[in-house]
């Protein structure tokens, strides 16, 4: 099942309403995630860590992240899934978009198997 893991760029306000108007979701936040004790490390490490956890990373880091899943690709190491954002797309304070977006990627998309999956958020 698809579960969301909310990068430290993306305000715990999304999770919150996100929760409330999609009954059933699974939406972390980075700040809550672990008490927090992942804020400012590595994406190498949050992103093993969310894979142990079966989450899957939304994030607007479009400058390292790529870069990484590529490392990985070719080193064989899995990850359970990243959704980008792009900041021309939806703004990181558009809070009400997030939401929807990350809604209705969750409707669509929950069942689906998310191991090493790759998707760009879409404006809904």
């Amino acid at each position: 099942m698809l579960c969301f893991l909310l990068d430290e760029h993306i305000s715990p306000i999304v999770a919150e309403q996100a929760t409330r108007k999609f009954p059933g979701i699974v939406i972390k936040t980075l700040h809550g995630w672990r008490g927090g004790g992942f804020l400012a490390n590595s994406d190498n490490i949050i992103l093993n860590e969310a894979a142990r956890d079966g989450l899957t990373l939304v994030s607007y880091d479009l400058r390292t992240i790529p870069r990484l899943l590529k490392d990985w690709i070719e080193q064989g190491i899995d990850h359970a899934g990243v959704v980008f954002v792009d900041e021309k797309t939806l703004a990181p304070r558009e809070f009400g978009g997030l939401v929807r977006a990350i809604g209705s990627l969750w409707k669509s998309e929950r069942k689906a198997n998310w191991k090493n999956r790759v998707v760009f958020l879409r404006r809904v």
